[in-house]
């Protein structure tokens, strides 16, 4: 991706101008995250975080949403998963970003981790049980209450589950029997969506306990789950009136040696063309049946979030 700021029509123009038309159709492209200083010069102007003739990281990291969003009209907060957002935190974020920008925000691991993993993150906890898996009350005290006041702000929840050992689900049957409590106990009018990792969850049962609560299966490009272009052919797993897709990873591939790899995520170094074809047909299906549509692409995928956008919009440098 090569755009320059300089240009009387630059490419960052023309995106920002074609995702617009394509929001005002009900399909919303964004980026997982959003504060990558690889983005300088192209998405982002180095000038407006300058600080006594300097970039300060602080500045850019507290500003920097704006500008994303003159370009794009939605983002994805992957930072919830790993926290309960204040009150003033939520009021910090919304208020850095115009109220056009739509949020998707995955909802905190104390909710969708069964087992804590034996990782110096997690501490003493590592390898105990959570005894808040799936308990619906906690996230509607401590995540939903405080973001409620935004919530026409917010495209969609995600409850992201990592890969569950068999001797816990062993099949999409399984799974969806522990779900469909969990997603009865939700409070209404939120879009809600599932991720799963688990490549054999993909079956009947747990489409259809989807299905029946409006719930959007979240169409998810990662190292073990088939890739975007196959589970765009899965009739089952359009789930809900919405769509939510998620393009992480090139399949087999770890996500430590996807950031070893992209690092700083300036510029496409990878095309994936399977996946690029994946989102497109998922878009297509989106526009034909007249459906919302929030399509977030991660640096991980090819190295650079905003160039794949770009061709898989149909954008040319």
């Amino acid at each position: 991706m090569n755009l320059s700021l300089f240009e009387a029509e630059s490419p960052r123009t023309r995106l920002g101008a074609r995702l617009r038309e394509l929001a005002g159709e009900g399909i919303f492209f964004g980026t997982s995250s959003w504060k990558y200083e690889g983005w300088l010069g192209s998405i982002y102007s180095p000038e407006r975080y300058s600080v006594r003739g300097r970039f300060s990281r602080k500045k850019f990291e507290s500003e920097c949403l704006a500008e994303y969003a003159e370009t794009f009209p939605a983002v994805c907060g992957d930072f919830t998963f790993y926290q309960f957002p204040v009150a003033d935190s939520w009021a910090r974020l919304f208020g850095s970003a115009p109220a056009s920008l739509q949020f998707a925000f995955k909802a905190p691991e104390e909710i969708t981790v069964s087992t804590w993993p034996t990782h110096a993150r997690y501490g003493a906890r590592g390898g105990a049980e959570n005894e808040w898996f799936l308990k619906a009350e906690l996230l509607e005290r401590a995540f939903l209450a405080p973001l409620a006041p935004y919530r026409e702000r917010v495209a969609a929840l995600i409850l992201e589950f990592g890969a569950f050992p068999r001797q816990k689900f062993g099949s999409g049957t399984a799974f969806a029997q522990a779900l469909e409590p969990f997603l009865d106990a939700l409070p209404k009018g939120w879009r809600y969506a599932i991720e799963v990792r688990n490549p054999e969850f993909l079956e009947p049962a747990y489409f259809d306990a989807l299905r029946a609560r409006n719930v959007a299966h979240v169409f998810n490009a990662w190292t073990r789950m088939p890739p975007l272009e196959v589970q765009a052919r899965i009739e089952e797993a359009f789930t809900a009136d919405f769509l939510v897709t998620r393009a992480l990873l090139r399949h087999g591939r770890a996500y430590a040696d996807a950031v070893k790899k992209f690092e700083p995520y300036r510029a496409v170094q990878e095309p994936n063309p399977g996946a690029r074809e994946g989102l497109k047909a998922l878009v297509e299906r989106a526009r034909s049946k007249h459906q919302m549509a929030f399509v977030f692409v991660n640096n991980r995928l090819e190295g650079n979030a905003p160039g794949t956008i770009q061709a898989v919009a149909g954008v040319e440098d």
